[in-house]
């Protein structure tokens, strides 16, 4: 018998600002779930805080909503608990670069199978625009009034760097494209990075969605060499590669490491104990 289409949609409309990229990404990822034709139990959805987590309530989904910069960990032991489950990061620059830079490259490294759908502004958009990680050079904001002075982080290099095994990069401007790719990386096993460029059309006023056109151009192929990659992945003023950087297979998940986690998930673990003598009265 065939999968019933899954339902996504709720009642509640997000509260982006018209035009904002962030509706490009939540398009998109409807649409690489029902193409996967996963159903409500088989996935669950941790956001991050920021206007990305404003999806938390517009996608009918297990989810949870972490702290800010925090989005990583508590994927990381839902996978471990029962990894059975398609695990899904919605998180900003901010947030995973910023305050979650570390958690971010320990799942890099451990190749942990959850997929990391990263909202790239290059602004904290709910807070009104100050400079993010990924702010280029000379950006000037409300804490940033002479420009940004600091090397811009690039996470899609970064990710290659730290030994991610899918990294791929998008554009919220283009929806069918980005379906196929995080279609793609939510199938992959393993850690999986989908940078989104997001233009913020409130108050990132340099990275616009004319500005990404011009720059924007597809990978003619994925690279065979991790370096080539990282070459690749780099962006420059005039050319932004969009496509699957890296894919590899071979490399077997974090939980996959470990006889315990192998071949069972923790939530099947349910060992009875005998507490009685850890919450008995002590005697007079």
């Amino acid at each position: 018998m065939a999968k019933k289409m899954l339902n996504l949609d709720t009642n509640i409309f997000p509260t982006w600002c018209p035009g904002c990229g962030d509706f490009g990404i939540w398009a998109a990822l409807k649409g690489a779930l029902r193409q996967l034709n996963l159903q409500g139990n088989d996935f669950v959805m941790v956001y991050d805080i920021g206007c990305n987590g404003n999806m938390a309530s517009s996608v009918r989904a297990y989810g949870f909503h972490g702290l800010h910069g925090r989005a990583i960990p508590a994927a990381t032991g839902i996978k471990l608990a029962n990894h059975h489950q398609k695990v899904i990061v919605i998180g900003g620059d901010g947030g995973l670069l910023g305050e979650g830079m570390t958690h971010f490259i320990s799942a890099c490294r451990a190749n942990m199978d959850i997929t990391v759908i990263l909202h790239n502004n290059q602004v904290y958009g709910l807070t009104t625009g100050q400079s993010s990680p990924t702010s280029m050079k000379g950006t000037k904001g409300k804490a940033t009034p002479l420009g940004v002075v600091e090397t811009p982080v690039e996470p899609c290099a970064f990710a290659l760097l730290s030994g991610a095994t899918f990294v791929a990069r998008s554009f919220a401007g283009t929806i069918p494209e980005s379906t196929k790719i995080m279609a793609d990386a939510i199938s992959h096993k393993g850690f999986s990075l989908v940078e989104m460029l997001q233009p913020c059309v409130t108050f990132n006023k340099l990275n616009s969605y004319d500005w990404f056109r011009q720059r924007v151009k597809p990978l003619s192929q994925t690279p065979t060499d991790v370096y080539e990659a990282i070459t690749k992945a780099r962006w420059t003023d005039q050319d932004i590669f969009l496509g699957v950087f890296r894919k590899d297979d071979s490399i077997p998940p974090y939980h996959e490491t470990f006889p315990v986690l192998k071949d069972n998930t923790l939530i099947q673990h349910h060992e009875k104990r005998d507490l009685t003598k850890y919450i008995q009265a002590p005697k007079d």
